[in-house]
């Protein structure tokens, strides 16, 4: 079966976005940029929340005509090829030829992850993320630690009462700033 890896960048202070939604602050040196491709190469698809969607699709179909950054310029040939999976209740279509489910969650997710393939990487965003971490449908977790206390702003994990056990099974620096926490989600 394949699995669910969830990517994101968060503040020394556990926040994905700062204080007034800004997300200007995560820097993709070379070393971090490589071990993203890397990890692209291992999946053969993306899955988003509506809210991340709606980033994605407004940035990386044409990045080419906005940034001269070299990251930028590696990735989005690798988002055009990848296939796209939206999540979300609101939306009936997505452009860039994205799939979109969520009718029903669980069974939408599940039906995923039993298709042959490589594993499934879901970037950024929180809701989906909490969501999918209560039905025990993240496999790992890729948690970026970037050298910023953002002071406040959306974080990355909403309090709840249930605890969810990790296994640590990798932990790494990228470009002398950056931290990568890789965890793997064990039997609860």
């Amino acid at each position: 079966m394949r699995k669910i890896l969830y990517m994101v960048h968060q503040s020394l202070d556990g926040y994905i976005e700062g204080p007034r939604g800004e997300f200007d602050w995560p820097v993709m040196g070379p070393e971090l940029s490589d071990f993203g491709q890397t990890l692209n190469a291992g999946v053969d698809t993306f899955l988003y929340g509506r809210v991340v969607w709606e980033m994605m699709a407004g940035y990386w179909p044409n990045v080419e005509t906005i940034s001269t950054d070299p990251h930028d310029l590696r990735f989005a040939p690798v988002w055009r090829a990848t296939r796209k999976v939206v999540v979300s209740a609101t939306l009936e279509r997505a452009e860039w030829g994205a799939e979109v489910i969520g009718a029903n969650l669980a069974e939408d997710i599940a039906a995923l992850k039993r298709e042959p393939g490589k594993d499934i990487l879901l970037t950024g965003g929180a809701g989906l993320a909490n969501a999918l971490t209560g039905l025990g449908e993240i496999d790992e977790y890729l948690v970026f630690v970037h050298p910023v206390i953002l002071g406040g702003g959306k974080p990355v994990f909403r309090a709840d009462e249930t605890r969810h056990p990790l296994a640590l099974v990798e932990s790494r620096t990228f470009d002398a700033r950056t931290v990568l926490l890789r965890y793997e989600r064990v039997g609860e």
